[in-house]
């Protein structure tokens, strides 16, 4: 009898704790559960990309680089696997607007990052003046107001992106890395609406800004809780585009070599697929089997 009342008392003092640590295992994991003045846009406040943090690129030396070539690429955001560039909540070319107006990431005139641009030629870039005609409809009086025009992400269709690849002989592999990235405006004729040139607005230095890339979240087509980052976007290569230029003597860009045909752009396209597959097999070339 006082065998049963034991193991009577042991079996409800254990299932009173399991109860207790359900309620406060509950109480603790419990996300859907939110406050009365907290409004979530979902099911949880997310902070995985908050508390993102990005691992430095481990050290390079010198004497294990055998071979090094910079590559000009252009990502075209009108394709579809680029369209994340365009996504109307947070444009690409706004991010780093937002991220170089609040000091996050340096903007350079060139593309050797030498010449830093200061808060007023920011200013200009970002917004240009335009003049407005207003009419008074009392007086039938026509008034011209200058105004502020904000630049807009319509216009930014194609981003320009310098890389280095080089083969490492310390792991015996041909490795990548982007070294900046730069949004290109196209200027057009006022009078015709020809096209008359395309420049790229600035540059940014991508190794200085990955932490900042690290914090904004990319639209992800296939799962709208994945955590996926700018940062996660250019490291993993998540984007189409196409050889613009390669290091060489004469410092000619792709289309300069086709200038002359009948075809450039299929031309163009070709070259640049051809430079692709080089670089590929460089690599193989390297290794015995």
């Amino acid at each position: 009898m006082k065998y049963n009342m034991r193991f009577l008392f042991a079996y409800l003092f254990c299932g009173f704790a399991v109860i207790a640590f359900a309620q406060e295992a509950e109480t603790v994991t419990e996300s859907s559960d939110l406050d009365e003045d907290i409004f979530i846009d979902g099911v949880v406040e997310r902070t995985l990309i908050q508390e993102n943090r990005v691992l430095p690129w481990e050290p390079i030396r010198e004497a294990d680089i055998a071979w090094e070539k910079r590559i000009w690429r252009v990502i075209d955001t009108r394709e579809k696997m680029n369209l994340p560039f365009r996504y109307p909540e947070k444009p690409f070319v706004m991010l780093l607007k937002d991220l170089a107006e609040s000091g996050e990431l340096t903007v350079f005139r060139d593309e050797q990052f030498k010449e830093k641009l200061d808060a007023e030629a920011l200013q200009n870039i970002f917004s240009r003046p335009d003049t407005i005609t207003k009419l008074d409809y009392e007086t039938y009086e026509q008034t011209i107001e200058i105004v502020t025009v904000d630049i807009n992400p319509e216009d930014i269709n194609r981003f320009r992106v310098k890389e280095v690849w080089f083969f490492d002989e310390e792991t015996s592999r041909l490795r990548h890395r982007i070294l900046g990235i730069a949004p290109i405006k196209e200027t057009y004729d006022e009078d015709t609406g020809l096209f008359k040139y395309e420049e790229p607005i600035f540059w940014i230095y991508y190794p200085a800004v990955r932490e900042a890339f690290s914090k904004h979240r990319v639209f992800n087509d296939f799962n709208d809780a994945g955590p996926t980052t700018w940062y996660d976007l250019f490291e993993q290569r998540k984007f189409a585009s196409y050889i613009y230029k390669i290091s060489n003597v004469n410092d000619m860009r792709v289309k300069d070599y086709f200038e002359n045909s009948p075809n450039p752009g299929i031309d163009m396209l070709l070259e640049s697929q051809r430079i692709k597959e080089e670089l590929f097999n460089f690599e193989h070339d390297l290794w015995e089997y």
